[in-house]
């Protein structure tokens, strides 16, 4: 099993050092989404005392031209804290704090979805979305083996997988461990987890987070994922169909819900919203993956608890759709729907500002409106 040489150094050696103390000192770590949309970077910066809210966090730059971001000749880029966590592997009183990123000119990088979000969900925040993403990843070695498969070969075919206990039906479940407390003690809305239906795949929930929040914590939640991964040598991968062939494909199947459809008969606002979904189905696919629906199309085949990415559809109870009414909110004619389209490595801001746009803007046609 290939993993990273940086795993084979004494952890136990390193403890001697985290456990030293740190005076007044704060240690900071500013995380941002790079040039790709789907990468994260970071750097620490010490403080003198320890941050009580955003405001109490300076500015900070970086330099584009490493990041996919800018040229050499331009290349200072703005960081602005936007969102701030514990941080669990320095612990208290250190911090995560989680960056929009800014140009040159003081105008949102192309990557930085979070800014035209953030606008959206103030214009609509009387109705109280919440959103619930279902994070799916799998475990690979660093050199892009899935985590426990065979060197020469496949496990046996899906099917004892999903939900397995057992050391030959559960690949990583450390790591699951890690990465759950490690959530839990940041502050991230994490609210469960489970083996998939491919070895080696997994999902992590967050939510349910209103508006603006569920993009920071899942970005927040996928930052602190890497880095559990980093410390037991393998690579998480958000890739929407990393093996392909018989195998699922991983997605972030998005839950959303306003405070009308959680009230009694909210049934009938959902199914218009899904109507509206139906008739944007290409806006949406072009919002749902970093390469506007080019990695999803590997996954959406109709397949593997797929819908096809070129049809829109819904059912009640029914996960090769597009978008699926839970069986319970069928019967109780109020609560949420799930939009099954999203890929995994998808910018949660994209998503959930594009379901705001249609469902609760009336939005129509290929383009978002610039309000």
């Amino acid at each position: 099993m290939a993993t990273s040489a940086s795993s084979q150094l004494s952890k136990v050696v390193k403890r001697q050092y985290m456990e030293l103390p740190q005076g007044d000192k704060v240690q900071a770590m500013y995380i941002w989404i790079d040039g790709t949309g789907e990468g994260l970077r970071c750097k620490t910066r010490t403080l003198d005392s320890e941050p009580k809210s955003i405001e109490d966090l300076p500015e900070w730059n970086f330099d584009g031209s490493s990041t996919y971001q800018s040229e050499g000749s331009n290349s200072d880029m703005y960081l602005i804290p936007a969102a701030m966590f514990r941080d669990p592997f320095r612990k208290d009183p250190n911090k995560l704090v989680l960056c929009q990123v800014l140009k040159y000119n003081r105008k949102p990088a192309e990557t930085n979805h979070r800014q035209t979000c953030r606008k959206i969900m103030d214009m609509v925040e009387h109705q109280i979305p919440w959103f619930g993403m279902e994070q799916e990843y799998t475990i690979l070695g660093t050199d892009g083996h899935p985590f426990g498969w065979p060197s020469n070969g496949f496990p046996g075919p899906q099917g004892p997988y999903y939900c397995g206990v057992g050391a030959d039906k559960a690949y990583g479940r450390d790591i699951v461990e890690a990465h759950y407390r490690a959530c839990l003690y940041a502050g991230v809305e994490i609210c469960g987890t489970n083996a998939e239906v491919m070895p080696a795949q997994w999902e992590f929930q967050i939510g349910p987070c209103e508006g603006i929040n569920m993009g920071d914590h899942l970005w927040v939640a996928r930052f602190i994922l890497h880095r559990v991964c980093e410390d037991f040598g393998v690579v998480a991968s958000f890739d929407p169909k990393p093996i392909p062939g018989n195998w699922n494909g991983a997605g972030c199947h998005t839950n959303f819900s306003t405070k009308e459809m959680r009230e009694n008969g909210g049934l009938k606002c959902i199914e218009e919203s899904i109507e509206k979904l139906g008739k944007r189905h290409n806006y949406h696919i072009r919002a749902y993956d970093p390469k506007g629906g080019l990695d999803n199309a590997r996954r959406l085949t109709g397949h593997h608890e797929t819908s096809n990415i070129h049809e829109f559809s819904a059912g009640v109870a029914n996960r090769g759709a597009s978008i699926r009414i839970p069986r319970s909110v069928g019967q109780e004619k109020k609560g949420y729907f799930e939009d099954r389209r999203p890929s995994a490595n998808c910018d949660p801001y994209a998503v959930t500002e594009a379901l705001i746009r249609t469902c609760l803007l009336d939005e129509e046609g290929e383009e978002p409106v610039d309000y």
